[in-house]
């Protein structure tokens, strides 16, 4: 999943204003029962290694496979679900944060100080039944799947793509990595295979 023609942003700034990382969950499914805490840690320890500091936000759904669906029609072009889908916010710089149309800062308001905005990120969404139907092939468990999914989605928020070979050798190797710090806290285990689209 990654837009070819999209820039790559992970040499891009990931500091947002006085704070520390956040990342919400919302499980809003009922086909595959979920730890979000889990997963909510997995997606944090993600973005603090691949140097998201200060004030951020990053959001990660859990979806149905009908919305999945739509989803996968309406902003990649394809029929069916599809496992997870990656929506980056563009501005990774909280210096490109630009004030709404027509917005005023009113006579008591001090102007907006882009040190305390949160910078968004974006929005992972994983579609568990279909993480469940393809895990066998796959990552070999749910759980690996899952887990697999959210380092894949958060990456490509951070601006990680595999478009390229190289580029899809690079970013494999970092989602291996990061399940092997966070996820399994050692070695990959053998049934564990990690291909991409």
């Amino acid at each position: 999943m990654g837009d070819p023609s999209r820039p790559r942003l992970s040499g891009r700034p990931r500091v947002g204003g006085d704070g520390e990382p956040e990342v919400f969950c919302a499980d809003e499914q009922s086909d595959v029962p979920l730890e979000l805490d889990r997963w909510q840690d997995l997606a944090m320890q993600v973005l603090r290694d691949e140097g998201v500091r200060g004030l951020a936000e990053l959001s990660i759904l859990f979806v149905a496979e009908q919305e999945m669906a739509e989803l996968n029609r309406d902003y990649m072009g394809k029929d069916g679900p599809t496992d997870v889908l990656a929506f980056p916010i563009d501005a990774h710089d909280v210096t490109q944060v630009v004030a709404p149309a027509g917005a005023t800062r009113g006579p008591d308001r001090a102007p907006v100080d882009p040190g305390e905005l949160p910078l968004l990120l974006g929005d992972v969404v994983v579609c568990p039944a279909v993480a469940r139907r393809q895990a066998p092939d796959h990552a070999g468990t749910l759980d690996d799947e899952l887990a697999l999914l959210i380092v894949h989605g958060v990456l490509h928020v951070l601006g990680r793509d595999h478009a390229e070979p190289e580029e899809a050798e690079e970013m494999r190797a970092r989602e291996r990595a990061l399940l092997e710090a966070h996820h399994w806290h050692g070695p990959a285990p053998e049934g564990f295979r990690q291909e991409q689209e």
